[in-house]
């Protein structure tokens, strides 16, 4: 008598999981970058309270490594194989045709915080003067966020999420969702004294920096979106951006006085939400995003991630 094998009905644990997740890529991208990056993170962040010995600060860096950069390998890995993952590393490089764009971001950025900052009372009278070190001290610190900071977070949110939302939110819903998870993913850091957080810090002053991050990271989003469509889906782009916008906050605090996360996080905000507004209203809300109009889907389409 032969006996029925059902084995083969029955999928493997591994198999389901596999596509659970393809079922839901967004959603397992999200909650393993902030899995993986606060497990990295509270360490340090306890060791600033003094309820751990030690510093932590190598866990501490590796937060944006273990975050969006291990989740977008991971989901696109999964979602596309090694096809996706050879995309992924291609849009990682710099084009001959970004030049224009590189330039204007490399100078524009900076001057334009310039402008936040010194339109705000008593910061240009607490200026110490400049000496020859900003001269090497830029870029070096430049060069460190670039490939340090930068990339491994573009790599996960410009490189694996942004154009999946866009297609499924639509790009300003889409950005701006992805601009509020971006935002919470750095929740952790106001609990610090890297973000003006940290024992002996008054909580209504960590609340105010982070209700000031939260609509400046919005902000930031859209014009990283507007950037990111008008240079075919570059995460290289967005890693330059990224990285101008982060540098004079390590570069220039030293050499205003009055200048603190507070005040920072309102010169970014008042020229970037100007910024914002101005892409939002010329272009209609699209962003640049030359896509399909988008409607809410229950699953992902599969696409490459490169075609915005």
């Amino acid at each position: 008598m032969q006996t029925s094998n059902t084995s083969h009905d029955i999928p493997a644990p591994q198999s389901a999981l596999r596509h659970t997740m393809r079922r839901h890529p967004l959603l397992f991208f999200f909650a393993m970058s902030y899995v993986f990056s606060w497990a990295v993170s509270v360490p340090y962040v306890l060791s600033s309270w003094g309820v751990l010995s030690g510093t932590y600060t190598t866990l501490f860096i590796l937060k944006p490594f273990a975050g969006p950069t291990l989740a977008a390998i991971v989901m696109t890995s999964i979602l596309e194989g090694r096809e996706g993952l050879s995309q992924l590393r291609q849009r990682l490089r710099w084009r001959g045709g970004s030049l224009v764009w590189s330039l204007v971001i490399l100078v524009a950025v900076p001057v334009m915080i310039l402008v936040g900052l010194l339109v705000q009372p008593g910061i240009l009278s607490s200026f110490q003067g400049l000496d020859a070190r900003a001269m090497v001290i830029y870029p070096v610190y430049f060069i460190v966020v670039l490939f340090g900071v930068a990339l491994p977070e573009e790599i996960g949110w410009r490189g694996f999420a942004l154009p999946r939302m866009q297609r499924r939110y639509g790009p300003l819903w889409g950005t701006v969702v992805l601009g509020v998870l971006w935002a919470f993913w750095h929740a952790l850091y106001f609990l610090t004294p890297d973000h003006g957080g940290g024992p002996g810090v008054r909580l209504a002053t960590t609340i105010t920096n982070f209700a000031l991050f939260l609509p400046l990271v919005i902000c930031l989003a859209i014009v990283f979106t507007w950037v990111f469509n008008h240079t075919h889906g570059s995460i290289f782009m967005a890693n330059l951006l990224h990285a101008a916008i982060d540098t004079p906050q390590l570069v220039w605090i030293p050499f205003f006085v009055a200048v603190d996360e507070t005040k920072l996080d309102l010169a970014n905000l008042l020229v970037f939400g100007a910024a914002a507004l101005l892409i939002v209203v010329l272009t209609h809300g699209r962003l640049g995003y030359q896509g399909p109009e988008s409607r809410p889907q229950t699953t992902e389409p599969k696409t490459r991630p490169n075609s915005p």
